[in-house]
């Protein structure tokens, strides 16, 4: 079987790496690719027919979407009278991403865990009605401690974490200044506790989860500075345990499988649960319907079975009987990205130390220009350690990332640590 796996970032990569392992897999295209994956194929993500061309051309069977703006743009529709299986969900269920208001009201609707939340430009989609609240009031009704999030996609970057009154009028008007005026978006309440990804394959009606990981979002050490699309991940997690999981099952996983069979969205992928483990449970903050980013990147290297299996068997209907094996041990992942992300940073820096390691060393933002690899992105390594341990596993991981160097690397150098 062939597989076409769409993107071109760390997340892509791991998908690639994972797949390739498979008996069941003869070769693995990634369209475009980045400058640490092989068997690359310049087409844009959006070129669904030069995609699907592609796919025909080459006899592909599979296609494995990595990131969030193919499905949200309609690529499962746009395959639907072809005998090539497409892995993710349709239009109308990449909504549970697309939009934070479409997914706040199907996680109202359905009963899931959820922190309170003011919706502000409703879209004809929204199943809620507008409350009679400007934002300012919403920021002072919650004394500032609150969350204020773009409607639409931003990559990980169209959310305000706020302390303050002040500080989020001020995120306000930063949101404001980003994405117009009349942007869409939604102000909640800031929850406390532990933050935790879960990420379960589905065939639309059953599920299988894979390790719970924890992603670190803010830019600097002791989660301080803006968010980005993640600095680094860690799994397993030492707190998650078969009661948390019987509870974050009940709560947030059933109804929203509930959910999805009562909307008939044509899914077959993957569902992202972001949650927060609160003083009074765990609360999902928000769905992503792809893999994670970075998480992906110790979640996948965790997983002892099959992926290609796997994914086949979200399409025949074996799902529920899937059986699902992990590798034991904590693997950890460290980012490394440009100085200035996640604003402007520079590009085409060359990268040293790529020939001491290649194992476990997932390529985001990286290209090749004469033949030597280069900094493309903002977040442009994902060096990653596995130990018997957490602890085990941080002093590797950044034993690792000390073979690597380029002009203005920054990383954080806290990940696997809460303050």
């Amino acid at each position: 079987m062939k597989i076409a796996v769409i993107g071109s970032g760390g997340r892509e990569h791991a998908i690639a790496w994972k797949l390739e392992q498979s008996d069941l897999v003869d070769r693995v295209f990634v369209l475009p690719g980045n400058g640490g994956t092989t068997h690359n194929v310049p087409i844009r993500v959006d070129d669904f027919s030069g995609i699907r061309a592609f796919c025909q051309k080459e006899d592909v069977a599979l296609v494995f979407v990595g990131p969030e703006v193919p499905l949200a743009d309609g690529i499962v529709d746009f395959f639907a009278d072809s005998p090539i299986k497409v892995f993710g969900p349709d239009a109308a269920g990449a909504q549970l991403e697309g939009s934070k208001i479409f997914a706040k009201c199907f996680m109202q609707k359905y009963g899931v865990a959820t922190a309170e939340f003011y919706e502000f430009g409703i879209r004809e989609q929204s199943c809620c009605m507008e409350l009679p609240i400007q934002p300012r009031e919403a920021i002072e009704k919650l004394q500032g401690r609150c969350v204020i999030k773009y409607d639409g996609l931003a990559a990980g970057k169209g959310v305000f974490v706020c302390n303050s009154v002040e500080q989020a009028l001020a995120d306000l008007d930063e949101l404001f200044d980003t994405y117009g005026s009349e942007a869409h978006f939604l102000i909640e309440e800031r929850l406390e506790g532990d933050e935790l990804s879960i990420l379960a394959f589905t065939d639309g009606h059953d599920y299988q989860l894979l390790l719970p990981s924890q992603d670190h979002k803010q830019l600097l050490d002791g989660d301080e500075g803006p968010n980005t699309g993640g600095m680094g991940a860690f799994c397993p997690v030492p707190f998650y345990d078969d009661n948390l999981k019987t509870q974050i099952e009940k709560e947030v996983i059933e109804p929203t499988m509930r959910g999805i069979k009562a909307e008939g969205f044509n899914f077959h992928g993957i569902i992202y649960f972001g949650l927060m483990i609160t003083s009074g449970g765990p609360k999902l903050l928000e769905y992503n319907v792809r893999l994670g980013d970075p998480e992906t990147e110790v979640v996948l290297p965790a997983l002892k079975s099959d992926l290609a299996a796997l994914v086949l068997a979200c399409f025949d209907g074996t799902l529920d009987a899937f059986p699902m094996e992990f590798h034991p041990g904590t693997f950890v992942d460290v980012v490394l990205v440009s100085g200035g992300y996640p604003k402007a940073y520079k590009k085409g820096v060359p990268i040293c130390g790529l020939e001491h390691s290649q194992e476990l060393v997932f390529h985001a933002g990286t290209t090749l220009q004469d033949g030597k690899l280069v900094t493309a992105g903002g977040r442009v390594l994902n060096v990653v350690a596995h130990g018997d341990h957490l602890e085990a596993a941080i002093k590797a991981c950044y034993n690792k990332v000390k073979q690597f160097s380029f002009e203005n690397m920054f990383y954080r150098t806290d990940i696997g640590h809460r303050k």
